[in-house]
């Protein structure tokens, strides 16, 4: 296996916040639909359960994509990968927003999933690519705070564009903020070499590691239950506590804001006490759909409830990358794939399993069924000894079979 000797950024500030850009672009693209559900039912003649696919099917998708993806890059460039990737994902935003039928949108978040997967899986290890050691915390933290700014500002704008324009307009604006961003990658992106080839075998291997297990173990429970709830948040801020439909936004806005505060914190906390950090997390989104059963009913009790859900969740994607790259320091591209598999199909079993609840029983059994997800996680950090122990120092080659690095302890 040859191995390339990777590229240094002039600029490595200006990359990490290009690839921030890139996350935030394909998340806030992912998530859409969760500020615009009702509209988009509307207008493509659906329930709101059904129009929940939007987001479970890209999320489905990506879980297959992430590994397929890192395997089939072979020696192809990261940077032309993510700079394909992000040019797929304008065209599927322009997709979306000329969809006539809910089969047409289906059929370009399709691309939105390869797209989720791909972007994600690259994205996820290049911290330490692109920055010295030292700061290779602050850069994930940066990186991942893409994730927690697409609910800071794109989820929220996209859910005020719809309002005042239609949600077709705010599918148009994605496709315009992706064609910037894809121009910035190819401005500030170094090239980046492969540091190896990965096979399937690497991944059976990694599967094998106890602590890469357990993380992917809270990844989907921490997320699908979160999904199981918030995919239906409009239809929950409406009809609980009473919002009306202008509010929606601004309460997103909130919502994002507290996660932005939560992914920091917890970058900073995670690279020294990882488990205790992802504990916190969970213990935290065992609060919030209790709040919601208990105050919710009231403006400022929905409210609060928001806000704390968004300063528990803001920290999960930094949380628990943080985890997987302690967990595999020698394969963090592999790991990334593994936990983008795990993320994503958390995002869809908890859209497709929220659609079914709400259908059938409503928006109180969801919030139940949340907090037992979460439950369960806190039950898994407390009964379990195996945990990530050190973050990588380097660029690694992918590990090979029989390695110990592997973060087992």
């Amino acid at each position: 296996m040859q191995v390339h000797a990777p590229s240094t950024p002039r600029h490595p500030w200006w990359a990490v916040t290009a690839v921030s850009l890139a996350t935030f672009s394909v998340v806030t693209t992912e998530m859409l639909p969760v500020g615009l559900l009702t509209p988009i039912a509307e207008a493509l003649d659906t329930s709101t359960g059904t129009a929940g696919l939007m987001i479970s099917l890209p999320a489905l998708l990506a879980a297959l994509f992430a590994p397929l993806v890192v395997i089939s890059a072979g020696r192809l460039d990261r940077r032309a990968l993510l700079c394909a990737l992000l040019g797929l994902l304008v065209i599927a935003n322009l997709g979306a927003a000329f969809a006539p039928t809910l089969g047409w949108m289906l059929a370009t978040r399709v691309l939105v999933g390869l797209c989720m997967g791909g972007i994600w899986a690259i994205a996820g290890g290049l911290a330490v690519r692109l920055v010295a050691t030292r700061s290779v915390g602050l850069a994930t933290s940066l990186i991942f705070g893409g994730v927690a700014a697409a609910s800071v500002l794109g989820v929220p704008l996209g859910a005020l564009i719809g309002e005042l324009f239609g949600w077709r307009w705010a599918f148009g604006s994605m496709a315009l903020l992706g064609a910037a961003v894809l121009a910035l990658h190819l401005a500030v992106i170094p090239g980046l070499p492969p540091s190896g080839t990965t096979t399937l075998r690497q991944f059976g291997h990694q599967l094998g590691n106890r602590a890469l297990q357990r993380g992917l173990m809270l990844t989907f429970l921490l997320v699908a239950g979160h999904f199981i709830a918030f995919t239906f948040v409009r239809p929950l801020l409406l009809s609980v506590p009473g919002f009306d439909a202008g509010w929606v936004g601004p309460l997103l806005f909130g919502y994002g804001a507290a996660g932005m505060v939560g992914n920091f914190l917890v970058g900073i906390g995670a690279a020294r006490r990882t488990r205790l950090t992802v504990s916190l997390i969970a213990a935290g989104l065992l609060l919030v759909p209790l709040l919601f059963l208990s105050i919710g009913e009231s403006r400022l009790g929905g409210a609060l409830a928001l806000l704390a859900w968004g300063l528990a969740y803001g920290g999960v994607s930094v949380g628990l990358m943080t985890w997987m790259m302690k967990a595999a320091p020698g394969a963090v591209e592999v790991a990334s794939a593994l936990y983008v598999g795990a993320f994503n199909v958390g995002i869809a079993s908890g859209a497709w399993l929220g659609g079914q609840v709400l259908d059938r029983l409503g928006l109180t059994a969801n919030l139940w069924l949340t907090s037992g997800f979460a439950a369960a996680a806190v039950a898994l950090c407390i009964a379990g000894r195996s945990g990530p122990t050190s973050l990588p120092s380097s660029p690694a080659p992918p590990s090979q079979p029989g390695s110990r690095r592997d973060g087992r302890s």
